[in-house]
């Protein structure tokens, strides 16, 4: 309702002015909002990524304590969240604020739920690409609420500051509208809630493992003193 108010409220343009003139977007080029938060952030996401993926093999810390069907939740979710969120991208026409005209570009600014309507630049801007790096994680929150709760809110906690700051980076280099984090917050969230659903009745169904056969007690023969001969 969040999401959809937001888009209602048309405030994406008026956020953007925040950051952005005629001249364009001071911040697109900034050391800090492109050479920190752009690059070197989504490399670190990739990293996250791959220590999840060995940990299938190589358990370490609180991922011991998760199941194996947990663990690899954990470590795919992510994946395809960022296939969904890039599938979405390839597809789109929206184009990015730095490309209006106003901000010195050739688009005109046209909703994204003006399907098929191009705004006259290179499109492929929604949802937010970058930002999915943090907000792909809340698998976590899903993985580990089934048996380590305070961690599960942690987890959480951190996927969403981290998606959020992301977000907010491209916002300041004209990259993104705030509905386009919004919308990959939204997508993420709802992905990692499917597999959570899909892993937790598979778990579910799956058969109870059978009891140790029992074994057979003989019991001991009872000592008897030997016989006198007399």
């Amino acid at each position: 309702m969040l999401v959809l108010a937001w888009d209602a409220s048309g405030l994406d343009l008026a956020t953007a002015r925040l950051f952005g003139s005629a001249s364009g977007f001071p911040g697109e080029l900034h050391w800090f909002w492109r050479g920190v938060m752009h690059e070197p952030m989504r490399n670190l996401g990739w990293v996250v990524e791959l220590t999840l993926l060995a940990a299938l093999i190589w358990p370490f810390g609180v991922l011991k304590q998760l199941p194996v069907a947990r663990r690899m939740q954990l470590a795919l979710t992510p994946l395809l969240a960022l296939i969904l969120v890039a599938g979405n991208k390839a597809y789109s026409l929206t184009s990015c604020p730095s490309e209006l005209q106003e901000f010195g570009g050739l688009a005109s600014y046209v909703s994204h739920w003006a399907l098929g309507l191009a705004d006259g630049g290179h499109g492929g801007c929604f949802p937010a690409g970058h930002a999915s790096a943090g907000f792909a994680f809340v698998a976590g929150f899903f993985a580990f609420r089934h048996n380590q709760p305070r961690l599960a809110v942690r987890w959480l906690l951190g996927a969403l500051m981290a998606g959020a700051v992301l977000g907010l980076a491209q916002q300041v280099r004209g990259q993104h509208y705030m509905s386009h984090t919004l919308w990959t917050a939204l997508i993420c969230w709802l992905c990692a809630a499917a597999v959570d659903w899909g892993v937790s009745q598979w778990l579910a169904r799956r058969p109870a493992p059978a009891p140790a056969p029992a074994h057979d007690f003989e019991a001991p023969t009872p000592w008897m003193p030997p016989a006198s001969h007399g």
